[in-house]
């Protein structure tokens, strides 16, 4: 009678096979099973690209460089779109040319961007080319100017300030410093011919004070928004007449320019002669502090945030306001000293 072999013998041999074939399945020969493993974190762990990370890209088209304030709207616009990598900005500089503006936005358009942003030198002669961006399914954002009224539905929304108010400001505290029974000559430095900015804050300060005979603009002329160009103005002016009691300048560097050609003049700029400008821009809180500006209006240049809200949500299906208006003040004596050490701009 023979021996039988003991069970574990057995139960040994068949773990053996089922080790060697688990092994034969683990290697990239074809022997094995060659599909994928289940994700086990997100497309970006995975080194896979994320359809969802796909970046906002927005192009701006700024006018130029003529001011403080427009500097201070660049770097707002700039800071805020280079550092969010939910963006990617194409920024172009139209030195002041409508027609380099339209140039831009065309190439924003052909290069396929999502958002256009535009700072519009004049209010007219915009139909075209926005329409041409409208044809092509790319939503507009005006920035601080407006364009020629009628043509809303070729615009998302403005966004900026209200700069008939801004003139209506001005002309207030000019009449609560003299007093509404007073006689006052005012020489007013305007800005671009055409810009909405100049037409708006003349339009502004010429109704404020239109119920006061006293109150008499004797000279009015473009600066260009420019501190050259308003120093420019007010020396032609200076050598005609001195007998002036206020410059209304449309912003802060044609207000500063006309302080130099006052004091060159050998007069009193701040007493002999009240100033105001608006913007609200850091050298003319400081001239308000040295005693030569009067006031500044403010008109507020950090948009950047304003717009990158105003895209997120209208990527979000949100419905926005056709003016989303800045906030704004106005600032003259302690109050304009006071605000000065958080003035950026």
């Amino acid at each position: 009678m023979k021996r039988q072999k003991p069970y574990w013998l057995a139960l040994i041999a068949i773990m053996m096979i089922a080790m060697m074939a688990g092994c034969g399945n683990s290697g990239n020969n074809g022997a094995g099973n060659t599909e994928a493993p289940p994700a086990t974190g997100t497309a970006n762990e995975d080194n896979t690209p994320d359809a969802s990370a796909k970046k906002i890209v927005v192009g701006f088209a700024q006018i130029g460089q003529e001011s403080g304030w427009r500097d201070a709207e660049t770097a707002s616009i700039k800071e805020t779109f280079t550092n969010d990598p939910q963006f990617e900005l194409k920024f172009s500089d139209a030195q002041q040319k409508q027609e380099n503006q339209i140039k831009a936005i065309r190439t924003f358009i052909a290069q396929k961007v999502d958002v256009i942003g535009l700072a519009p030198v004049v209010e007219s002669g915009w139909e075209t080319v926005l329409k041409e961006a409208k044809d092509a399914g790319i939503p507009v954002f005006l920035l601080d100017r407006g364009i020629t009224k009628g043509n809303e539905d070729l615009y998302t929304s403005f966004i900026g300030s209200d700069f008939i108010l801004e003139g209506e400001n001005a002309a207030k505290w000019m009449i609560d410093e003299f007093g509404a029974d007073a006689t006052v000559n005012i020489v007013q430095l305007e800005g671009t011919v055409g810009a909405s900015a100049a037409n708006d804050r003349k339009k502004g300060f010429e109704d404020g004070i239109k119920d006061k005979p006293g109150y008499k603009i004797v000279y009015s002329q473009t600066g260009d928004f420019t501190r050259a160009k308003g120093k420019e103005v007010m020396e032609a002016y200076l050598k005609k007449d001195k007998n002036i009691q206020v410059v209304y300048a449309h912003n802060d560097d044609m207000a500063l320019g006309a302080i130099q050609a006052i004091e060159e003049a050998g007069l009193k700029p701040g007493t002999d002669i009240k100033i105001i400008g608006v913007d609200g821009i850091k050298a003319a809180f400081e001239a308000i502090k040295e005693g030569k500006m009067n006031v500044t209006v403010e008109c507020n240049p950090l948009l950047g945030p304003q717009l990158k809200q105003a895209i997120l949500d209208l990527k979000a299906g949100k419905e926005l306001e056709k003016w989303i208006k800045s906030e704004e003040d106005v600032y003259f004596g302690q109050k304009a000293i006071d605000a000065l050490p958080n003035r950026k701009y």
